[in-house]
């Protein structure tokens, strides 16, 4: 069995940029067997030497060389450097979370063995004073050494910065990639907001497909349908047959339209159920660092349907809080696992009550928390009526976006074919009317009106 020990090993004298990343953060004495810590204290001189990694020719070499090792000690040295074969498979991002990780707990691990030493008078050098300053210092173990961003001395950094172009996940939806300037930067929480059935998951569903066309891994996270409900919709989508015939499809004819998706992608679509408020982000942490050790998997983007019936990681459900601050809890908890694992989280929320049978949809609409509104990104309303329903469109408003100006394109309409589990974009005709606010030409504006105006309250309308 592989110990994390034996894979740090391996990698600092395999993978070079492994090595760069991760060299100047471990210690000697975070290895507790002697004979581990040896090769590593080789390996670590070797690089601050020759700044190059060793082989493990030059180790043996080294260790030949030492005069501190006895016959027993330097066969068992050797049998561990011939035990480090190269592995192409590894993650790297795993690989240094891995690291890192196991750095955090050596650490925590020996100051508690310091502190009692201190307590018991073992250790003559240091007294009881200085076990504030061994704990911080064991608990700021960490591969981020950055403390700020240094004005002055940045400035290249953030230059280049300025000139970048972000990495964006677009959508193929014209007026979406309008409002976003090119589609979902990374480390961020976007959320859709929209009543039961009006299309929270449809909306999902479509861009989860459109992503993996585009040859990205997406991982889909569902705690509303089974998994199987998710594949069936994507399935439609992809396929472009309406879900009926899909069950009515014959075993080849299916078999070469899922030939046909697999040639035309690299991406991979991970779809995961969990029961109904029964996971939070650690779950979801947990389930990401398992999908890169045991499928080589990293998404590119991760889609949770929905963020209301996720749990929370700090707080129980039904315990002491109110739904403001537990709702808020899973967005900024949703919103940090997006940082971390540097990726957008596409979710969605339910509307309040009064929300669901109002004409326009505002922030004052966000079921049980105000708080979500605050922690997203970007945050839109999808709109439904009698009158859209027949013209085959959904109303789209814009709530909330720190990519652009929420007031350019506020409010527009797309296409959907519910059958299919389908968006689409509309002819231009289809927006007039549905100009932005600070635009609209006046009386002549009725279908916006009916559409968004606040104060007009009717049966058919859904959020």
């Amino acid at each position: 069995m592989t110990t994390i020990e034996q894979t740090i090993l391996t990698n600092l004298i395999y993978n070079e940029q492994y090595t760069r990343k991760v060299l100047p953060f471990i210690k000697g004495d975070y290895f507790s067997d002697r004979t581990e810590r040896t090769v590593f204290e080789e390996i670590q001189k070797f690089v601050d030497k020759y700044n190059d990694l060793p082989n493990r020719n030059a180790l043996e070499v080294e260790l030949d060389s030492r005069n501190d090792l006895n016959e027993d000690d330097y066969k068992r040295v050797l049998s561990v450097v011939k035990t480090l074969e190269e592995d192409d498979n590894a993650n790297f991002d795993w690989l240094v979370e891995t690291t890192e990780d196991f750095c955090k707990d050596k650490a925590v691990y020996n100051a508690i063995v310091d502190g009692i030493k201190i307590i018991d008078g073992k250790d003559k050098e240091r007294g009881v004073d200085s076990l504030p300053s061994i704990l911080t210092e064991a608990l700021a173990v960490g591969f981020d050494n950055r403390v700020g961003h240094d004005y002055l001395c940045d400035a290249d950094s953030r230059f280049e910065f300025y000139h970048k172009v972000e990495d964006k996940i677009p959508f193929d939806l014209d007026f979406f990639n309008r409002i976003t300037k090119g589609g979902l930067p990374q480390k961020t929480l976007n959320i859709a907001l929209a009543g039961t059935g009006v299309g929270k998951s449809l909306f999902m569903c479509h861009m989860a497909a459109n992503c993996l066309s585009q040859n990205r891994s997406v991982l889909y996270i569902t705690l509303e349908m089974a998994e199987e409900r998710i594949a069936e919709r994507i399935d439609a989508n992809l396929m472009n047959i309406s879900i009926d015939d899909l069950h009515e499809l014959p075993k080849q004819m299916y078999d070469d339209k899922m030939k046909a998706i697999t040639q035309k992608t690299t991406g991979q679509l991970i779809i995961k159920e969990y029961p109904t408020a029964s996971a939070h982000s650690n779950h979801f942490r947990g389930l990401i660092k398992e999908l890169a050790i045991k499928r080589s998997f990293k998404p590119d983007i991760i889609f949770i349907d929905y963020l209301n019936i996720c749990a929370s990681s700090r707080f129980k459900a039904n315990g002491n809080v109110n739904s403001y601050m537990y709702i808020k809890a899973i967005a900024e908890e949703l919103r940090g696992l997006a940082v971390e694992t540097n990726v957008p989280i596409m979710s969605a929320t339910q509307t309040t009550r009064s929300g669901f049978s109002n004409s326009d949809v505002g922030l004052e609409d966000t079921s049980e928390s105000f708080g979500l509104p605050a922690t997203a990104d970007l945050m839109f309303a999808l709109i439904s009526n009698e009158e859209l329903d027949e013209l085959n469109q959904i109303a789209v408003k814009q709530l909330k976006n720190r990519y652009n100006d929420p007031t350019t394109n506020k409010r527009f309409v797309i296409g959907i074919d519910r059958a299919k589990m389908k968006l689409y974009d509309v002819e231009d005709a289809a927006q007039e009317g549905l100009a932005d606010s600070n635009q609209r030409g006046g009386a002549d504006d009725k279908f916006a009106d009916a559409i968004f105006d606040q104060t007009d309250i009717g049966e058919g309308w859904k959020v």
